[in-house]
């Protein structure tokens, strides 16, 4: 990870370049990736947080114009600096507009709405949208045709499980969205933290294993602990875990409780959670 450090592009696969935002933290690892994909002329995937230094660098170390600027989601560390961007480079802003919440960039409104299977075509690299719902309802990777690399936002990270937070986190939609990946034959993944993933297939199937044995405990524990409320629930689930992570730990139990809850195995009542 020596060359994960931010202010400078290193390019990871043909007319594919990495730069890091200066941006490190806890839930950003050593901070947001920024994609600059082409040579002649750049699309850029998630110009994270609107820090002049690091605009500065997209612009300085792009190849070319940037033409394209495509959000993943818009989660404050991935989407903030595209309306700047936009604005020095008057490239088109693609993605999916904010949903309602707190957390959300409300800042980022796309000139191009995209779907499922929505294609940016160019002269030389096409990126086709894949909708990934879970880590956020307006989640989109974009899948290089040529390289067979996806880039995944918060969907996959390196060295890390994503945090799953409802309303807007969904833990179900997740799990099917991880399931979709199998079918796009993919090489590798760029993720929106961390470094590329080489084997991609074996890192999806052992995110669904995690998710579903967490969930296995979720169950073991409100069978050993019925009508108890999240809170009480979450150092049961996540014994595992720091204490001092439990909060956030306390979020996705709650998708998983919620995904429980709409397939019929699990009820809350008052606040408090059993089986069915």
């Amino acid at each position: 990870m020596s060359d994960l450090v931010p202010g400078t592009a290193v390019v990871i696969a043909p007319g594919v370049r990495r730069l890091v935002a200066p941006n490190p933290g806890m839930m950003t690892g050593p901070g947001t990736n920024t994609y600059l994909v082409g040579e002649n002329e750049v699309a850029v995937i998630d110009p994270g947080p609107a820090i002049a230094a690091h605009l500065d660098a997209i612009q300085d170390q792009s190849p070319g114009p940037v033409r394209w600027i495509l959000v993943t989601h818009t989660h404050p560390d991935h989407s903030p600096a595209a309306m700047p961007l936009a604005e020095k480079t008057g490239a088109e802003l693609m993605g999916i507009p904010a949903p309602e919440g707190k957390v959300q960039d409300k800042t980022f409104k796309p000139d191009r709405r995209l779907g499922d299977g929505d294609l940016l075509e160019t002269a030389e690299f096409v990126l086709r949208a894949v909708h990934t719902p879970g880590h956020a309802s307006n989640h989109l990777c974009y899948r290089h045709e040529a390289q067979r690399m996806l880039f995944t936002g918060d969907h996959i990270m390196s060295g890390s499980t994503v945090v799953i937070d409802p309303p807007d986190g969904d833990m179900k939609h997740y799990l099917e969205s991880l399931e979709r990946l199998k079918d796009l034959g993919l090489a590798s993944l760029a993720p929106g933290h961390g470094p590329v993933i080489d084997e991609p297939m074996e890192v999806v199937d052992w995110l669904i294993n995690h998710r579903l044995k967490r969930e296995a405990r979720v169950i073991a524990a409100i069978e050993a602990h019925p009508d108890q409320t999240l809170w009480d629930l979450t150092p049961h689930v996540y014994e595992d875990v720091d204490k001092k992570l439990h909060r956030l730990a306390s979020r996705s139990l709650l998708a998983h409780l919620l995904k429980l809850e709409t397939e019929k195995r699990a009820v809350c009542d008052a606040g408090k959670w059993s089986l069915l």
